[in-house]
Order: structure tokens, then C-alpha cells, then sequence
């Protein structure tokens, strides 16, 4: 996994789209078109004091000449969006990459159907963009506390028009995943946002007995279980065989940094796939939030992902 362009971006405008939701136009001061990129791709911004914070797409993917992100401040976070809100405005300057896309569209399908809570919807208006544009079949449900505090409400009244169906608490509607019922040929659900919403969509449709290709599910927060207990392991680099050895306190990311291997990572929670790696054998323990149960016969994220007793791993 190969390092991402670093890009320093200028910040065209800046738009608290609610209360405290900052919409982000970002361009290039010299260049006029940024990389391409598809829905449901993502961006890291970079703080100056180093972290690392990622933000999904949410403008239109055939406008190459900026990038828009939306970003809700959250007081009891890890301080990114605090920065963010506290920082840039217009004309300031913010260290962003590349796109990367851990959230697709799948081009084949027949219809899709949306579910976004909160700032999650943020990824789902590229999609809905995307979807009108190429005359495809969707729906998209926006939850949130009311019509004030739904981020991008205006933009997805815009291009989802009668499409487009909301659910705010305040006024008694809430989102209900049983809704959905059982699963079409060619029919996708794409859901993102609080965990108890996600969870809540996931559940329902496996219940439902809808097949795992057609559940697409994104997280922004790392993978919480209380009962897990981490385990010393040994990691064997099929390339040169060299025994590397995974203290209990240590993740596989770090110490494969020290033995001098180049690593690529980002939010290092297990949720971005920056630091995505292969395996050959061995039972991985994954406590990842991204990779799909398809790649994860040979695929994991060292930052967060262990094994038992022994990985051998392709770099």
C-alpha cells in the first residue's frame, strides 16, 4: 500500500450548512482539476500538529475542480472537527489528500437504497448525485434530530427531489430498518452514520436473510468490544522469513515500522484501509471496520487487526 498525494488545498468556502455542520469547498491554488474520484470515497485531512482525520466526499464526482466535505464538530471527539471549526474559513489553507474509496457504488445493481444518520449522510450525497446522473433507480433516507440539524438537507431536496424521504425525531418520525423487507435481485442498501443506526440496518437485513454482497455498511469509529483480550503473536514476512514478534501491548502496524518496513496508515482505528496489507496463512483476528468479508480470506489492517499464535504475511 502505496503512501497517498498530499495536496495543499485552499478552502473556496466555508458554510455552517446547520448549527454545527461546516460545508468545505476545497481547489487547488494553481491547478485546475484535482484527482478523479468516485462516490463514497473518502479524504484525509491532515492537522498541523500531525493527526490525521478523514472526511467523505460530497460533492458532485464529475467536478473535478474541487473537493467538498462536510464536517460536524463533535465537543467530546478526538479534536479534529474542534480544529476544523475553529480554523479554516475561507481562503485558509488544509493539507488533504488524495481520494481513496472503501465505500463503492456497485455498478450493476438495479437499485439502491440509502440510509444516512446524521453527518453519515455526507458519502451517500455523492452517491445520490452520481445515481441521477446516470438515470439509475434509488431511494435515500435521511435521519436526523430535525430539519435544523440535518446536514446537507438543502442539497439532497435539490437533487433527490420526491427520492429523497426524511425522518426527524423531533416531530416523531424515526427510521424503522424492517421497512426495507426482503432482499430484490440487483437491490443494494448503502448505510451510514451512528452505530446504533448501522447496527440496527445490518441486523434487520440479515433477519431478513438479505445476502452480505448487498449490505454495504460504513464506519468512522473504531470497532468497541469489551471482552477482547489481546494476544502476543508472531508475524513470518514471507518475502525475506523473517520472525517478527507482536507483543500483547504492541499492534503489528508498530512493530513492523521498527523492523523497517514502510507502512502506509492513516487513522490507525481499523476504519480508513490506509494501511491495508496481505496475508497468506494464519487466523487473523479482524477488528477492522472497513474490509469486506470478500477480502478478508487474505486481506487485513495491521493497526488494529491481530492473530492467533502466528500471520504470514505478504509485503
Amino acid at each position: 500500500m502505496t503512501a497517498r498525494l498530499i495536496m495543499k488545498l485552499r478552502v473556496a468556502a466555508a458554510i455552517a450548512t446547520t448549527p454545527d455542520v461546516l460545508h468545505l469547498s476545497l481547489v487547488h491554488p494553481l491547478r485546475p482539476e484535482l484527482p478523479a474520484w468516485q462516490p463514497g470515497a473518502h479524504v484525509d485531512l491532515r492537522l498541523p500538529d500531525g493527526r490525521v482525520r478523514q472526511y467523505s466526499l460530497c460533492g458532485d464526482p464529475a467536478d473535478r475542480t474541487r473537493y467538498e466535505i462536510a464536517i460536524k464538530r463533535e465537543e467530546a471527539g478526538r479534536g479534529g472537527s474542534t480544529w476544523v471549526h475553529a480554523n479554516l474559513e475561507e481562503g485558509s489553507l488544509a493539507h488533504v489528500s488524495a481520494p481513496r474509496n472503501n465505500f463503492p457504488l456497485v455498478a450493476e445493481a438495479r437499485r439502491s437504497i440509502l440510509v444516512g444518520g446524521g453527518i453519515g449522510v455526507t458519502p451517500l450525497v455523492a452517491m445520490a448525485r452520481q445515481l441521477v446522473a446516470d438515470e439509475r433507480d434509488f431511494a435515500l433516507h435521511l435521519c436526523a434530530r430535525s430539519a435544523v440539524h440535518a446536514p446537507l438537507l438543502a442539497e439532497l431536496r435539490q437533487v433527490c427531489g420526491a427520492r429523497l424521504e426524511t425522518w426527524f425525531s423531533d416531530e416523531g418520525r424515526r427510521f424503522d430498518p424492517r421497512r426495507l423487507g426482503v432482499a430484490e435481485p440487483g437491490t443494494h442498501v448503502y448505510a451510514c452514520g451512528p452505530e446504533r443506526l448501522v447496527d440496527a440496518v445490518r441486523d434487520s437485513l440479515a433477519a431478513a436473510r438479505w445476502p452480505d454482497g448487498q449490505i454495504h455498511i460504513e464506519r468512522f469509529q473504531a470497532t468497541v468490544d469489551e471482552n477482547f483480550k489481546a494476544e502476543p503473536f508472531d508475524a513470518h514476512i514471507a518475502s525475506t522469513g523473517t520472525v517478527l514478534h507482536v507483543p500483547a501491548d504492541r499492534s503489528l502496524l508498530d512493530v513492523l515500522r521498527e523492523h523497517g518496513f514502510s507502512m502506509a496508515s492513516s487513522c490507525e482505528l481499523g476504519v480508513c484501509g490506509a494501511c491495508e496489507c496481505g496475508y497468506r496463512d494464519g487466523t487473523v483476528l479482524h477488528r477492522d471496520s472497513v474490509l469486506p468479508l470478500s477480502k478478508r480470506q487474505d486481506r487485513m489492517t495491521p493497526c488494529v487487526s491481530r492473530a492467533r499464535v502466528s500471520v504470514t504475511l505478504d509485503l
